[in-house]
């Protein structure tokens, strides 16, 4: 049985795979292998090549069509010859078994995809025993349907018909046999794992309970935004905060006193495209704070060329965990990295958004939210009052709602 236990993160070199399909067009695909290359890296991987094929959809049995799988098995060949080991190409989409057992038939190397290099990352940043419960879990689910491919070496072996044709005497069916102890371990450790939440989830909600009568604040967003940065700026605590991909993986949750008023504030685990659904399962327990918030403060990367497909990731993603129709505040984060493309005066084309000053973006659709619209560094610390000024107002608002008769209210020393 494979062991899911994550040591030290090795060096490797790895190759990227995405399509260009009728939904997908170029331009989106470089953003999602730019995305991909952020996560390997995260991994520990560092990438040098990638390749893109325009299809109508993936290829039901190798994902990318036979010249192009040729052309990345001519480069790994290559780069082996010139003692440039690939360790692994990734593929930005999830594979099915069948896909996987081909791709690796051909290429001889690893086989990852965009679900199981995500899950590899989460067995890497889990520390608390609730976070690492979820990870394993979300990896046998993964696993599953996938076991067939753990076990091919057994293929050589015969297996017959059992008609004694074509087989091996004495070796017939090993590898199902194999299989089926398999699946039963790994159905039997998921009972378990699921158990073990079902627990945990009780832990959490008499946690919940016993907070008082606080407002509950969730910070929320795509992944790497800046949300922990933002918890440590209010809440004056030191959450681990780092550039790379899901670098909060527990939810941590402090008590914020703005002025006189006291809230719960809780960071919250990002949220990325194309995100498993059995991830978002198996993190139940850790998205009950954004479906128990009162208020939600949705942060995004404006320098981020793709960040209103990030504000629609993080609002499908809200919808799909009960966690839509809240009130939310939208912070746009980082306007001290925002960046636009000046155009030169005989360039007679339509502006596009990456024309647009940070003044100019700031007066379209974003301007009809008012306060519901806040524009910060959380790095450089800028705007952080007008932040921490409307945060009080939504969140007092909130509390006279909640909590008419509640007289404790802390005195505003600084009046």
């Amino acid at each position: 049985m494979k062991e899911f236990v994550i040591s030290e993160a090795q060096v490797e070199t790895a190759v990227l795979v995405g399509l260009i399909t009728p939904t997908q067009d170029e331009r989106k695909t470089n953003e999602y292998l730019d995305e991909l290359a952020f996560l390997a890296e995260t991994a520990g991987a560092v990438v040098v090549k990638r390749f893109m094929q325009k299809l109508p959809m993936a290829n039901s049995v190798t994902y990318v069509g036979k010249g192009k799988l040729e052309e990345i098995k001519e480069y790994i060949t290559s780069e082996a010859e010139e003692e440039r080991e690939i360790g692994m190409v990734i593929f930005d989409d999830e594979l099915s078994a069948k896909q996987i057992r081909n791709i690796e038939a051909e290429l001889k190397v690893k086989i990852l995809d965009r679900t199981s290099l995500i899950l590899d990352i989460f067995a890497m940043r889990a520390q608390t025993a609730n976070a690492k419960t979820q990870v394993e879990l979300a990896q046998y689910k993964y696993m599953l349907p996938r076991l067939q491919r753990l076990w091919t070496h057994l293929e050589r072996q015969g297996g017959g018909s059992g008609s004694g044709k074509g087989g091996s005497v004495g070796l017939r069916g090993p590898g199902e046999t194999q299989l089926e102890m398999d699946r039963r371990i790994i159905l039997n450790r998921m009972s378990l794992l699921k158990e073990r939440l079902i627990e945990i989830d009780k832990q959490k909600a008499t946690q919940r309970k016993n907070r008082g009568r606080l407002i509950r604040v969730a910070l929320v967003g795509y992944t790497n935004v800046g949300k922990s940065t933002m918890m440590n700026l209010l809440s004056k605590s030191d959450v681990f905060a780092e550039n790379k991909l899901f670098a909060t993986l527990d939810t941590t949750v402090r008590k914020v006193i703005i002025d006189n008023l006291p809230f719960l504030l809780s960071d919250t685990v990002g949220f990325i495209r194309k995100l498993p659904t059995d991830l978002v399962d198996s993190f139940k327990s850790t998205l009950d704070e954004v479906r128990e918030a009162d208020l939600l403060l949705h942060v995004v990367d404006i320098s981020h060329p793709g960040f209103e497909e990030q504000i629609e990731v993080v609002n499908k993603t809200l919808a799909d965990i009960g966690g839509a129709g809240k009130p939310v505040i939208l912070i746009f984060n980082k306007i001290d990295a925002y960046t636009y493309i000046e155009k030169a005066p005989d360039d007679l084309t339509p502006r596009t958004k990456e024309n647009l000053t940070l003044d100019e973006l700031m007066k379209t659709w974003m301007a009809k939210m008012e306060d519901s619209c806040l524009f910060i560094s959380a790095r450089e610390r800028t705007n952080i009052d007008e932040l921490k000024k409307v945060v009080y107002q939504r969140v007092k608002e909130l509390h006279v709602q909640k909590y008419p008769y509640n007289d404790f209210l802390y005195q505003d020393y600084e009046v």
